[in-house]
């Protein structure tokens, strides 16, 4: 769960050529402005990691890039973490390089697309909700295409 600072990015191992403070500030700058100051933790790990979790919890038996996990809703007085973001380093590299960016920017889309999970968008059930909040949110903070417009381009 988040930190009583705010939100927590935590990397399993991190690579020397990774800009781990970029991806915390990111952390950060989304939760002031999309999240609207409410934290959430993000776990940047293995392909092995994101296999198991989703096997565990959607009963899918394989690798995924991102996967959210919403936190239940009240907190009497304190503010309300809105859950936990996993980011399988691995594919994050491989999408980097295929879409032509760094591995943060790839780190970055997808902390926006599990973050706006955790706000309770569902772009498998909301008719396109989610991509048109997506599109805004990456023109604002300067991101290429997210996750949503690569499948449907």
């Amino acid at each position: 769960m988040s930190s009583p600072e705010g939100s927590t990015v935590t990397f399993r191992r991190v690579p020397a050529n990774l800009a781990r403070r970029s991806i915390e500030r990111f952390a950060c700058k989304l939760q002031i402005e999309v999240a609207k100051g409410r934290p959430f933790d993000c776990v940047v790990t293995t392909d092995a990691e994101l296999r198991r979790l989703n096997r565990e919890f959607r009963g899918q038996d394989y690798a995924t890039d991102v996967l959210s996990f919403p936190a239940p809703t009240t907190q009497a007085g304190m503010p309300v973490p809105l859950g936990d973001i996993a980011i399988s380093l691995p594919r994050a590299r491989a999408q980097a390089h295929e879409f032509r960016h760094s591995t943060e920017r790839e780190i970055q889309i997808l902390m926006l697309h599990g973050l706006l999970h955790l706000l309770g968008l569902d772009h498998e059930t909301d008719r396109g909700r989610m991509a048109r909040v997506e599109k805004r949110w990456r023109v604002r903070l300067g991101l290429p295409n997210g996750l949503i417009e690569r499948v449907e381009s």
